[in-house]
């Protein structure tokens, strides 16, 4: 059975919701967190359906990582089996602050997330999509150097690898094979797929992040964010290759989300099929033109068209905003 959100349970979420660079919110007043329990209060926002249920993780809490779940993509709860509404809580992995941008995947009958902890990217597994997820190893998957955004890609072959971002050269966007065990980085096949290169990503420069891959008619596309998440002209741009492992081509027309309609800071996306078999895209915008947190999960629609002998990823300016139940 699923729980009613309480309103006061809901203040204390937001007041020690934090961002992906590690800002302090605790002095925003009870009226403002008041404002804002219409929507989903998530930053870095990951879907995955399972069994007929969508579950939705993201950074909010310094604790560990939030889950919320829903049948319909719009209204969301907290689980009653997710205490205090986390499904990885600090006490059963390695780190104990700046908990970002979880990915969660099921695979071979356990669940894998991929996460960011103290700035290093970690996997934690469990048994329920709903955690508690815990470290089999206390340690990061790469214990001598700061890494982000971590995202699992399964290749046809059933090669695992894993997306990250590394922080020398600005932020840029790298891929390594896994080993059979999803959780161990094979360090020698490390492989640098983009960095900072087009004009619309310098507003805020040196930083592409939040890299999420699909296949689609043999090409892989992976969408990523440039430009710093506080900034307005945060945005979504994608890039192309033959391979995993590149070389990857950036769209030239990039971005293909940025600042629409009223939203602004729009990014650190992740992709997800509906169940309707429709694929979705799900990511974070600023709370308002004027404040960034809390941020919120916004859910729209990515679709291929062929543009000048090109097949270019499209996504859906009519975006669904989740809800909360109250």
């Amino acid at each position: 059975m699923m729980k009613k959100i309480f309103l006061t349970y809901l203040m204390l979420l937001f007041l020690v919701q934090i961002s992906s660079c590690k800002d302090d919110n605790s002095d925003r007043e009870i009226d403002e967190v008041e404002d804002q329990i219409t929507k989903v209060p998530l930053g870095d926002p990951f879907i995955m359906l399972h069994e007929g249920t969508y579950y939705a993780y993201g950074t909010l809490s310094n604790d560990g990582i939030a889950v919320f779940v829903s049948n319909d993509l719009q209204t969301w709860e907290v689980p009653a089996e997710a205490p205090a509404g986390l499904a990885l809580h600090k006490s059963h992995v390695w780190a104990d602050r700046w908990f970002w941008a979880p990915e969660v995947y099921h695979v071979n009958g356990k669940f894998y997330m991929y996460y960011s902890a103290d700035e290093h990217i970690c996997v934690a597994t469990s048994n329920s999509p709903l955690g508690p997820f815990k470290q089999e190893v206390l340690k990061p998957m790469i214990e001598d150097e700061k890494c982000i955004d971590n995202s699992l890609f399964i290749d046809d072959d059933g090669t695992p690898f894993l997306l990250f971002d590394r922080f020398n050269d600005g932020l840029n966007i790298w891929v390594a094979e896994l080993e059979d065990d999803l959780i161990q980085i094979k360090p020698e096949t490390m492989v640098k797929c983009i960095n900072v290169s087009q004009a619309w990503e310098e507003v805020w420069p040196r930083v592409n992040e939040g890299a999420f891959v699909l296949k689609h008619n043999d090409t892989y596309y992976m969408t990523y964010s440039a430009n710093s998440y506080e900034s307005l002209f945060y945005g979504i741009g994608f890039a192309t290759a033959p391979a995993i492992t590149g070389p990857w081509t950036k769209y030239a027309q990039n971005p293909i989300l940025q600042k629409p309609e009223d939203l602004v800071g729009v990014g650190h996306s992740a992709m997800f099929t509906d169940k309707d078999g429709n694929l979705r895209v799900v990511f974070h915008a600023h709370n308002s033109k004027d404040r960034i947190h809390p941020r919120h999960m916004y859910i729209s629609t990515v679709g291929f068209e062929n543009r000048d002998g090109q097949e270019v990823m499209v996504i859906d300016e009519n975006f669904m905003t989740p809800e909360l139940k109250k």
